[in-house]
């Protein structure tokens, strides 16, 4: 009988999971200390946290280098879709402030998506506690809506990004220090807004 051997994942993306689990555990507690399904008004509250992260982030959406590096970039830009959520809700958004991503380094920008990419993961579970507050996909939460192609394969392709920027040597512990910072800075966020 053969016997199955897993072997360990030595993709950059489990480099990055392993590295960045304190500060994501830090930012996981701090957002479920807030409750932000238990009703309309922390969602509210959610919602600002998750379109300023959104607004931080979109010029990486928009930047050539990086879209040369992940598979349709523009398309999983969020900030559209947060902001239509909280335009359903009548949740007032702040004033634009300057994009918090804006100019890194690519492998630092790389970071910052592996986190924002990486949180559409979590969506799903998400997802299923806005509906139980009467919200979808279609109203009031599209931003945490999968992907046409699913969830998984688009986390599928955007590890096998950065697995290519890997072998291609990109600066692996900028890109670390670069989940680190947006970690510590969706945090802020929630700090802020929640």
């Amino acid at each position: 009988m053969t016997q199955h051997v897993s072997l360990p994942d030595t993709s950059l993306a489990a480099r990055l999971r392993e590295a960045t689990h304190p500060v994501h555990e830090v930012l996981d507690r701090t957002i479920m200390a807030a409750n932000p399904f238990a009703g309309l008004d922390p969602y509210g509250r959610y919602l600002r946290m998750q379109h300023a992260l959104h607004r931080d982030v979109a010029p990486l959406y928009a930047r050539a280098d990086l879209a040369a590096r992940v598979p349709d970039l523009a398309r999983r830009c969020r900030l559209q879709a947060a902001a239509q959520d909280a335009a359903d809700l009548g949740v007032a958004l702040s004033a634009d402030e300057p994009a918090a991503a804006e100019g890194l380094p690519e492998a630092e920008a790389l970071g910052w998506l592996y986190v924002v990419e990486g949180s559409n993961l979590g969506a799903a579970f998400l997802l299923k506690a806005a509906k139980k507050m009467g919200l979808s996909e279609t109203h009031g939460a599209r931003h945490l809506a999968e992907a046409p192609e699913g969830r998984a394969p688009q986390w599928r392709a955007f590890r096998e990004a950065l697995d290519r920027a890997s072998a291609a040597g990109i600066n692996e512990a900028a890109v670390i220090r670069g989940a680190e910072a947006a970690f510590a800075h969706v945090t802020a966020l929630a700090h802020r807004h929640l």
